[in-house]
């Protein structure tokens, strides 16, 4: 299916492996430029030379930390100067699992929320003016589980992403821009794999939680969000739609 998405511009964040990589591959496949970020020049490059044959061509590599101070705001410069001028679609993709341990003091929660929240609030609100201007504009958050069977600052966090995005919709919606979140289950990646380090551990946790029986790939999220930022899902506004083989989430 063509999504009709040919010549549009994607920023993604956290693209250097995981869900990241999977959804710039899905987005350069159906031929967006995009931009990658991420912390690390070296594993950009590599995501970079295994995209180039894409219809979308080679990715653009920007390095920074959407968390550092001034972070957001270089990040979008240096994307916006790679893609021409306009960032079409933005993936906020940068956020990982803050397990608590104990009573934790500001500096933890003001981090994870930062990482998990902050960061992209603060690079959507760099972007959506160019958005507006042009009269078009895709938003996709990538969130999680937004209550932790134990205390983990990612998940109300999570939970602010996911409220916070729903608000926007409504408000850019007269303005061609939709913002959609996509809450991912256990996707097969590097930090799932320190989650569950053994074949046996993952087998558990498979047979206790995914009814599908399996760990999703990146290319899962990838898919879905290819289809979010396309014309075809121009009424999908607001959403906050899980990707997890069926498991039971915690809402």
């Amino acid at each position: 299916m063509d999504l009709g998405l040919e010549g549009r511009t994607a920023l993604v964040t956290a693209a250097s492996g995981g869900i990241g990589s999977g959804v710039a591959a899905a987005l350069a496949d159906a031929g967006v430029r995009v931009a990658i970020g991420g912390r690390t020049a070296a594993t950009l490059e590599q995501v970079a030379d295994r995209l180039a044959a894409s219809r979308g061509g080679r990715p653009a590599i920007v390095v920074g930390d959407v968390c550092a101070s001034g972070g957001p705001a270089r990040i979008a410069a240096d994307a916006l100067a790679a893609l021409g001028g306009h960032i079409d679609i933005l993936v906020n993709n940068a956020g990982a699992s803050r397990p608590a341990t104990g009573v934790a003091d500001d500096a933890f929660w003001d981090e994870a929320m930062t990482l998990n929240f902050h960061a992209a609030r603060r690079l959507t609100d760099l972007v959506v003016p160019g958005m507006k201007a042009r009269r078009w504009g895709r938003i996709v958050s990538i969130s999680g589980m937004l209550v932790a069977p134990t205390l983990n600052g990612a998940a109300p966090a999570k939970a602010a992403l996911v409220s916070w995005s729903r608000t926007l919709s409504s408000e850019l919606a007269a303005h061609g821009i939709t913002v959609n979140t996509v809450a991912p289950g256990r996707i097969d990646s590097a930090q799932i794999r320190r989650m569950h380090p053994t074949e046996e551990a993952r087998a558990a946790y498979i047979a206790q939680n995914i009814p599908a029986g399996y760990f999703g790939e990146p290319q899962d999220i990838g898919h879905l969000v290819a289809f979010l930022a396309s014309p075809l899902a121009r009424y999908v506004n607001g959403a906050a739609i899980p990707v997890d083989g069926g498991a039971v989430r915690r809402v």
